[in-house]
């Protein structure tokens, strides 16, 4: 049995995913035990605290835990630094691999289509991040070609004539708006929560993409406002 813990601290709101694969089960599937909410502005108050309740409800300890994945990014800069710092710790003392999971990642790979996506999320100040990926269900992987922040009307001109997946109704209805014109077909599905996580980590996990403590980082795409507007020392 392999018992494996998803966190995604990334946005608002976030949640934490318990799964496991038992003997005779396929080596692709994993059933997932549970989906914890997490509500935003609290993280590092609840994080720890509901991990360890979530195990007891299920009647594991931390030392059951063989392996874990977190949404490394993009998203909320503080939000991923406490899911990601509470990962770290946990896999080092527990010496388990990490599965490092980009939301876009999870975005395309909920996706219906096949082939060629565009993945996109909202990403404020009239930017979207955008990922572009091939699915490749027949192998169930997701190939990264890039992940770039754009500007809305960068976006808009780099999805002409693809299929377009995400979870911001708003970035939904101005892709539709657009799509006539320019031939983009848009999906909008849920946001991926750690439910997603947690399956993605163990496709990654599988395949051997994995991190230890000291190499997880985020996956911000966009410069933090500190760096952004900093000046260069004279």
């Amino acid at each position: 049995m392999i018992l494996l813990l998803a966190v995604d601290t990334s946005g608002k709101n976030g949640s934490l995913a318990l799964a496991r694969l038992t003997p005779g089960q396929s080596d692709s599937e994993i059933s997932v035990l549970e989906v914890v909410p997490l509500a935003g502005g609290a993280f590092s108050a609840q994080l720890v605290p509901q991990i360890a309740a979530l195990l007891k409800k299920h009647g594991y300890s931390k030392t059951d835990l063989g392996a874990f994945a977190v949404a490394s990014g993009p998203g909320s800069f503080t939000g991923l630094r406490v899911g990601l710092a509470a990962v770290k710790a946990l896999a080092e003392a527990l010496q388990k691999p990490i599965a490092a999971i980009s939301l876009l990642e999870a975005v395309a790979w909920s996706s219906a289509a096949r082939g060629r996506v565009l993945a996109a999320l909202d990403a404020g100040r009239g930017d979207v991040y955008a990922g572009d990926y091939e699915l490749e269900p027949q192998v169930r992987r997701c190939r990264m070609y890039s992940e770039r922040l754009l500007s809305r009307e960068e976006f808009l001109a780099d999805a002409r004539g693809k299929a377009v997946v995400t979870p911001d109704a708003g970035l939904a209805e101005t892709v539709r708006a657009a799509g006539t014109a320019t031939g983009i077909i848009v999906e909008l599905i849920d946001y991926p929560n750690s439910g997603a996580i947690v399956r993605l980590g163990w496709e990654h996990l599988q395949r051997g993409q994995t991190v230890r403590p000291e190499e997880l980082e985020a996956n911000y795409i966009r410069h933090s406002d500190a760096e952004i507007f900093s000046k260069p020392a004279p």
